[in-house]
């Protein structure tokens, strides 16, 4: 029997059942494991109830969002003004790799700072800015916010050189004009190491003076200023052996007048060269054979009349107060220089006073522009001359007229620098060589000629522009002291052939103070007394040199439209010029501008030529 009282006793509990035990005693170390799997050191954890553990990796950091970056390359650069440069950007953090250009904080740069396009191709400005130091900018058009930059020194340009005016010079001061381009404030001419005086004209145009103390060849190069310095490449520049002349003033003014110690052209030219140790021509017997080597010189000039004529080649020394005449050519005026000119009507030509239909040369110097002028077959009109050919002669540099030219001789030379002449002879010395003719001549021509007029096809021919010289063993101890005079220029100089006509005709100009009968003592001296100069090199008309004719960059007036009677000042740049001529009005100019007062509508024409040819071009002034 049990009784209540006992049971309630023995501390009453609650049974739980064998198998719920279990499982409250399952899910209890299940928790636990999980927990002891929060440990950080714990590297795999078991799930189950059986105590087995599978290793697992720790689980991802949640994503984060992209950032995006540039950088432009290169970070630094050198440019030079008016040059281009290619930049790069580089995006990264997005597929959106589009860049947005800046210059100095200014969208696709400026005129001043310098333009950059889309693709980061950065034009420099032409002329550098106050501060030649830019900054070269790229923003990301993914984010706004990320910029790159890379900063810039911009340099002057590298000068080029084109032209030098005048292409020589003689010894003593000087004046250039130099042309090209990429010139800028502050530029230099440098004359071989020297820098030179420079005034700076333009982009384009340098104008420099010097002075010449040795002759030779010389280079003339430009350099431009920091930052940056550079120099273009360099020019040969040619001075000439003799002092320079800045005018012909020593001259006296008249017909036949002396010209009291000036001689024309620089000494190194090829009429006062002294060739009296120049090597003999390997076939000069033949050529003396062929022109007659018993032919006796016979003086071309002299005093007085023959049959009416007076005896050589007339000249006439004119001054400022010369006016221009107009020149109208009738037979060679392709090969000839326009003019106007300052020749009297008055002059006297070649035969005067009876000049008949013969060469009727007539030359002219002028004192105030140092030019020598010479016209062929010339006729005066009432306000002009026509001549069959004229010539425009530098008297101060080695003018070469261009190849295949004729002049007023045949040879195209000049005339008038191989004429003996009395002031000369009275002075005890001739410092030139002397012009003179032979009756046949072949198809070729040798400096200083650049023309031919062939007569004949035998090779012992002589070419235009040979030289004879007077053997240095002849004896001249036996002659007058005037034709001493001549026969030692002929020793030293020699003779130049210059045209078809007698046997050794030589060329001098009339004066009455000769002595005929002296003179004819000359012929006693032959061919056979000379040797042919060595004849290199030798053109003909199909073998000249070739090479580029003059460069005119600009022929500009101040004004294209004037009151009648106003100045107006024409300017040039010229390059590889050998002489200019500006016609109507100013005619052959030196420098690089001219004033001229038209009356009425004009249109001025620039001729600008050298030993390869000549190129013009013009420009119209209205008057009103």
């Amino acid at each position: 029997m049990r009784s209540h009282t006992s049971a309630h006793f023995l501390s009453p509990r609650t049974v739980v059942p064998p198998t719920l035990r279990f499982q409250t005693y399952a899910h209890m170390r299940a928790r636990l494991i999980q927990l002891l799997c929060l440990v950080p050191l714990i590297t795999g954890c078991a799930a189950g109830g059986n105590g087995s553990s599978t290793s697992k990796s720790p689980a991802p950091d949640p994503p984060t969002a992209n950032t995006v970056t540039i950088s432009v390359a290169p970070t630094t650069a050198n440019i030079r003004a008016g040059n281009s440069f290619t930049f790069s950007a580089t995006v990264t953090g997005s597929t959106n790799t589009a860049v947005s250009w800046f210059v100095n904080g200014t969208a696709n740069g400026s005129a001043a700072l310098g333009t950059i396009d889309s693709t980061g191709k950065y034009t420099a400005p032409t002329t550098l800015p106050s501060s030649n130091a830019v900054t070269i900018k790229a923003t990301s058009a993914a984010d706004a916010t990320q910029s790159a930059t890379s900063a810039v020194s911009l340099l002057n340009p590298t000068p080029v050189l084109t032209g030098i005016t005048p292409a020589s010079t003689n010894l003593g001061s000087f004046s250039l004009t130099i042309t090209g381009s990429s010139f800028v404030q502050g530029a230099q001419v440098f004359f071989g190491n020297s820098a030179l005086p420079t005034t700076y004209v333009s982009a384009t145009q340098l104008t420099a003076t010097g002075n010449a103390s040795s002759a030779g060849t010389l280079a003339i190069s430009v350099q431009n200023p920091n930052p940056g310095s550079s120099s273009s490449s360099s020019v040969n520049f040619q001075v000439n052996g003799s002092v320079q002349t800045s005018n012909c003033s020593q001259m006296s003014v008249g017909q036949g007048a002396s010209l009291n110690g000036f001689v024309p052209f620089p000494s190194d030219n090829l009429w006062n060269k002294d060739i009296s140790s120049a090597p003999v021509d390997p076939n000069s017997a033949n050529i003396i054979n062929f022109i007659g080597a018993s032919v006796g010189l016979h003086a071309d000039f002299g005093a007085g009349q023959y049959q009416g004529s007076t005896i050589g080649i007339p000249y006439t020394v004119v001054d400022s107060s010369q006016p221009l005449i107009p020149i109208d050519y009738t037979a060679y005026g392709s090969e000839s220089d326009v003019g106007p000119m300052p020749i009297p009507l008055t002059a006297p030509i070649e035969g005067y006073p009876n000049p008949g239909t013969g060469d009727r040369h007539v030359l002219v110097l002028d004192t105030s522009t140092c030019f020598l002028y010479e016209l062929f077959s010339s006729y005066p009109q009432s306000t002009s001359w026509n001549a069959g050919s004229g010539a425009v002669w530098d008297l101060l540099s080695d003018e070469q007229r261009p190849y295949t030219w004729t002049s007023a001789d045949a040879a195209g030379l000049p005339i008038f620098p191989g004429l003996v002449r009395y002031d000369e002879v009275a002075g005890g010395a001739i410092n030139h060589a002397i012009r003179f003719t032979v009756p046949n001549s072949s198809d070729g021509f040798t400096p200083p000629a650049s023309h031919s007029a062939s007569t004949s096809s035998n090779t012992n021919a002589p070419p235009m522009g040979m030289r004879l010289r007077l053997k240095a063993s002849f004896n001249v101890s036996g002659f007058s002291a005037a034709n001493q005079a001549i026969l030692n220029a002929m020793k030293k100089y020699g003779l130049i052939l210059a045209d078809n006509g007698a046997a050794i005709y030589l060329s001098g100009a009339p004066d009455d103070r000769f002595s005929n009968d002296d003179l004819h003592n000359l012929g006693s001296v032959t061919a056979s007394d000379f040797d042919v100069i060595q004849i290199t090199p030798l053109y003909n008309n199909n073998s000249y040199p070739s090479g580029n004719a003059p460069t005119i960059t600009q022929f500009s007036a101040s004004s294209t439209s004037v009151a009648s009677g106003t100045s107006v000042t024409l300017s040039w740049q010229v390059t590889g010029a050998s002489y200019v001529i500006v016609s109507p009005g100013p005619g052959a100019v030196r420098g690089t501008s001219i004033s001229v007062t038209p009356t009425a509508n004009t249109t001025y024409t620039l001729y600008a030529t050298n030993a390869f040819g000549q190129t013009t071009t013009s420009i119209s002034i209205t008057t009103h």
